[in-house]
């Protein structure tokens, strides 16, 4: 699944120090992300290969699609970085799409085959 850089308890303050972020903040808001086609978030698809934040607030993600041509590849990258911006201690989100290696179900979380009747 995917591979976030924090330790679980790690929290990021922000410039101000008064708001902090750790990788629950960072899931929760990836969670909010769904294929169009399909009834599960992009997190629990696996379609997050990483995540990363920095101390200033940066995020970058790295993350894939079910299929190279899918229908909203142009837009799902917006997508997750309107998600991650709308977090308070998020400076900037860089999402790179990267096809290697290639999604399959595989990558699907138990609660993502549950909801797909996919057992």
């Amino acid at each position: 699944m995917s591979n976030l850089n924090m330790s679980d308890n790690q929290q990021i303050d922000n410039k101000s120090n008064k708001i902090s972020l750790d990788n629950g903040d960072l899931v929760k808001a990836l969670k909010t992300v769904y294929d169009p086609e399909i009834p599960v978030d992009i997190y629990e698809l696996g379609l997050i290969y990483d995540v990363s934040l920095d101390e200033n607030g940066n995020v970058d993600v790295k993350m894939t699609l079910t299929a190279p041509g899918c229908p909203v590849a142009g837009e799902m990258p917006q997508w997750v970085e309107n998600a991650l911006m709308s977090l308070e201690g998020v400076n900037k989100v860089v999402v790179e799409m990267v096809f290697d290696p290639p999604w399959d179900m595989s990558l699907m979380s138990e609660e993502a085959r549950l909801t797909l009747n996919m057992y």
